[in-house]
């Protein structure tokens, strides 16, 4: 069984295929321009075969310009990292604080205080 994603894939591929070799075709053969509408007269093709590149070109021109405005959009938008420095000292903080044996931190009267409240629920 086909996923959902896939069945759009081969869609898409279909389509492109589909519409790359009608464009290459009426590049090449611009006489099956006249069964499109255009006039059948040389002028009339030319004009044609030129929208035929020029609007691909203008797509694809004003599709690399949007990527770009993208990047720079999100390279404007986004924080700095943090230097390596600071990220190596917090990682070697983290080690000696796993190496080192827990001691027992100084009780204050709240600590003995949970403590007597512990001892005496277990009772």
């Amino acid at each position: 069984m086909v996923s959902k994603d896939q069945a759009i894939g081969g869609v898409i591929l279909v389509v492109c295929a589909v519409v790359a070799i009608i464009y290459t075709s009426i590049l090449v053969y611009p006489q099956w321009l006249s069964h499109l509408g255009f006039s059948e007269d040389a002028a009339g093709q030319q004009a044609a075969r030129f929208w035929l590149i020029a609007i691909p070109v203008f797509v694809a021109f004003v599709a690399i310009m949007a990527i770009g405005a993208w990047i720079g959009w999100t390279m404007a938008t986004t924080p700095p990292p943090k230097p390596i420095e600071e990220i190596t000292t917090e990682m070697e903080a983290e080690m000696k604080e796993e190496k080192k044996p827990e001691a027992e931190a100084p009780k204050t009267e709240d600590t003995m205080a949970a403590d007597k409240k512990k001892k005496s629920d277990k009772m």
